[in-house]
């Protein structure tokens, strides 16, 4: 396309509107790919044409910019001999307008380095980001391929969109290494369970840890790879792993209830109170009764989770027994054998209880991971499902640290646990 399409000129239309420079110089560049009979999508489109004119203007700016005068127009007697040396051809990917063909300019001496489009990029930025975004969503590197053939007429391999996503396993491996803050206030923990194909497809739990720091914000500490079913012995290994990153003290970790996981804990972290989700209680308490039965139980259940201290919560459990023993024994035990991780809640005010009543913190997050996991039905690799389980951790948060949104809820409760953990709650300056 000409120089005098992209004028900063002011024209005026037919109705006698004036144009600004920019709608001039559209204007201009349609009316011109209607004169060569040129559609303004599609491989050989108009954005294309415009995409390609942007690059070599910007391109060729650049190179004035470093030798310092136009074409043709360097002052005699000047130091530098060095000059324009032509162009090369390059091949680049937009993801407006596909696979686009430029001319970058070369200097003589060879040391020009652009960088709108530097030396050996042949994708765009915009092109390696929907890659990511695609794969966080659970997309196969062959969706994702044709996702980009079909939309944007771009040729990008399968091969291309593995390497732009293996870009994130060094960002993931010092993501999951990265130092963590001294103290935190809670740490929610929950696994989810994958498929993976490892000779064959089988279930895998992906371990999760979300910790509340003592300023009020969430921190998405790591995730962790584990083999066969989710268990204690396990978790160990990722609280020992979180030590050592410098967790020294956690008030409260917030669970489902599995079994031996307390020990665990105290073996890590011996002040740190263990407290089971009673959402997750109430909903195995529904599995072990008849839907009949639901409307009265949920009455009768609510005096135990919103007792004013551990023996009220205690004498409405002997109620429950005594109503209900004899028909769901199964129901009455799950609440006995859950007793010891289910109350430490109940010492604390209403403020504390609310945000460690639930795994609720994470639960939100879980939701994403098993969305992108539906999305993907199994992974070939361990890696490959820990990259698009990272890949949807950085979606939410795009600094890179771990850490989430702003966390309203937690504001006001810092104020009681700092009331209540005096002693262990650190000082302001060291956070």
């Amino acid at each position: 396309m000409t120089s005098n399409v992209v004028s900063p000129r002011k024209k005026t239309e037919g109705d006698g509107r004036q144009l600004s420079p920019e709608q001039a110089a559209a204007a201009a560049m349609v009316a011109e790919a209607k004169a060569r009979g040129l559609e303004l999508t599609g491989p050989n489109g108009l954005l294309k044409l415009f995409t390609k004119n942007v690059l070599e203007t910007a391109l060729n700016e650049e190179m004035t910019e470093h030798l310092g005068h136009e074409k043709n127009q360097a002052e005699p007697g000047r130091e530098s001999t060095n000059v324009r040396n032509g162009s090369r051809g390059k091949t680049v990917i937009s993801d407006a307008a596909g696979e686009v063909q430029i001319d970058v300019p070369r200097d003589r001496e060879g040391t020009f380095e652009p960088q709108i489009v530097k030396k050996r990029q042949r994708r765009l930025t915009e092109v390696d980001e929907i890659v990511l975004s695609l794969y966080a969503k659970g997309m196969t590197t062959g969706e994702i391929s044709a996702h980009f053939a079909e939309i944007y007429g771009a040729s990008v391999s399968k091969e291309t969109v593995s390497r732009i996503t293996d870009k994130v396993v060094a960002e993931m491996t010092e993501w999951s290494s990265r130092p963590l803050d001294r103290v935190y206030a809670a740490v929610f923990i929950d696994a989810i369970v994958i498929k993976v194909r490892d000779g064959q497809v089988a279930n895998r739990p992906i371990y999760a840890a979300i910790g509340v720091t003592v300023d009020g914000r969430k921190d998405v500490l790591g995730l962790w790879a584990g083999a066969g079913g989710e268990g204690a012995k396990f978790w160990l290994s990722v609280l020992v792993d979180l030590k050592n990153r410098g967790v020294a003290d956690v008030f409260f970790v917030v669970c489902d209830g599995l079994k031996g996981l307390p020990d665990s804990v105290e073996a890590v972290w011996p002040q740190a109170i263990v407290q089971t989700c009673i959402i997750h209680l109430i909903r195995n308490t529904f599995r072990l009764t008849s839907r009949a039965d639901s409307d009265a139980i949920k009455r009768d259940i609510r005096p135990i989770y919103t007792a004013v201290n551990a023996d009220a919560a205690a004498a409405a459990l002997d109620d429950l027994e005594e109503k209900w023993g004899t028909k769901y024994r199964a129901m009455v035990r799950l609440w006995r054998n859950a007793w010891n991780e289910f109350i430490p809640f109940l010492d604390y005010d209403v403020e504390i209880r609310k945000v460690i009543c639930s795994t609720n913190a994470i639960e939100s997050l879980n939701a994403r991971y098993r969305r992108a996991v539906r999305a993907r039905g199994h992974f070939p690799s361990e890696q490959a499902a820990l990259k698009c389980l990272y890949l949807v951790t950085r979606s939410l948060d795009p600094t890179g640290t771990g850490r989430a949104r702003w966390t309203m809820r937690w504001k006001p409760v810092l104020n009681a646990f700092v009331i209540t953990f005096g002693d262990r709650w650190p000082a302001a300056e060291t956070y």
